[in-house]
């Protein structure tokens, strides 16, 4: 018998099947495709020395057992929290289960109320996420505007908190790090950093773009995410010592979460160790993005920002709307390539396209091929 909820929420789902923006589970991608969509970038998900850590920690238990704080807690994970914290130039590093409950558990623990969160508006939904679970005021300013946001600083009060990502996850721009740090160090905020996307990619051993400008005493909190180029999962807040303990003790989505499973902490340390000698692999990766910015840009109809990298939005300025960037998605897939679209809500309205993200181990072909196929749908 349906009740009012029921039809509420079926109400709901017709509303965004009629726009276009009803989501659904995707297939499974078929075999032989293209990779154009993963966040593996560095291919360390398939690295015969992860593997192999991963399937030496089948002698130990398939679970952790229980939060970190009670029975969850390991030598291997405190080891890796140690070496995390050596590898990225902080003091301490606390492990949590995804980059999504990282963000969530320091925006919601560590602002307090009397604070302020000044944000970036591109900023991950995560992080908004921390941000509502917060008593902090918190106020966006426009994407990468430092003049807006020394607007928004103006109505500030107590600890104020600066969150930006220093690569954005569906426009694949920069955040002017160099310039938020000298904005935000002789005024007393403290910046903080989701480095999801250029952890493993930038600096001289992929220590992630907050080192690669030599910012470590510049920046409060990295949020180091494993799911992308470290080909894993689970992720950790870099810092200080005591921003590390407070967590600890505040932060609810650490202390009531089932800690990372051996095999997980396993994958990994040897995910670290690999990472330091991927020079090669880092040098392809940025040098293919590069050369799919210009591809695509050269096909008509066609339109890649030049200011985006390794993760490249791809619009279709005369065919807007959702309907349109799932066909040519599907396309690809139907012609070998394994590309997504990307709709409202995830991003506004009016800004649908397909989402290509490039990897190491992705071809000059493969961008020829892939642009052949996406000229034929415009």
């Amino acid at each position: 018998m349906l009740t009012p909820l029921h039809e509420r929420l079926a109400a709901e789902l017709a509303r965004r099947e009629a726009v276009g923006t009803r989501r659904r589970l995707p297939a499974p991608p078929g075999p032989g495709l293209v990779d154009f969509s993963s966040n593996d970038y560095l291919g360390l998900s398939r690295h015969p020395r992860v593997r192999a850590a991963v399937a030496e920690s089948a002698q130990l238990p398939a679970g952790s057992t229980g939060s970190r704080l009670l029975t969850g807690n390991s030598a291997a994970a405190e080891a890796l929290e140690t070496r995390l914290a050596q590898f990225h130039g902080t003091e301490a590093a606390l492990l949590f289960n995804s980059g999504y409950t990282a963000n969530l558990g320091f925006f919601s623990a560590v602002p307090r109320r009397g604070d302020t969160i000044l944000y970036d508006e591109a900023s991950h939904a995560s992080v908004k996420e921390g941000i509502r679970a917060s008593f902090a005021t918190a106020w966006s300013f426009r994407h990468n505007d430092l003049q807006d946001l020394e607007r928004k600083l103006s109505r500030a009060t107590g600890a104020v908190f600066v969150a930006v990502e220093a690569l954005y996850s569906m426009d694949g721009d920069m955040a002017p790090l160099t310039e938020l740090a000298a904005f935000c160090g002789p005024r007393g905020l403290h910046l903080v950093v989701d480095e999801a996307h250029s952890n493993g990619v930038y600096g001289p051993g992929g220590e992630g773009l907050v080192s690669a400008l030599q910012l470590e005493s510049e920046v409060f909190a990295r949020i180091l995410t494993f799911g992308k180029a470290l080909g894993s999962q689970g992720a950790a807040v870099a810092g200080p010592a005591v921003l590390r303990d407070y967590l600890l003790s505040f932060s609810r989505p650490f202390i009531y979460t089932t800690a990372l499973p051996p095999a997980t902490i396993a994958g990994l340390a040897a995910a670290y160790e690999l990472l330091p000698g991927l020079h090669a692999e880092r040098a392809q990766l940025l040098a293919l993005s590069e050369q799919l910015v210009a591809t695509l840009n050269a096909v008509s109809g066609l339109r890649v920002p030049a200011t985006s990298h390794i993760i490249h939005p791809v619009f279709f300025p005369g065919h807007p709307g959702p309907a349109h960037v799932r066909a040519v998605a599907a396309a690809a897939q139907t012609a070998g390539f394994d590309v997504r679209a990307i709709v409202s809500p995830t991003v506004p309205v009016g800004t649908e396209r397909l989402r290509l993200i490039v990897h190491s181990y992705n071809t000059a072909a493969e961008i020829a091929g892939l642009a052949a196929v996406l000229g034929k749908e415009v």
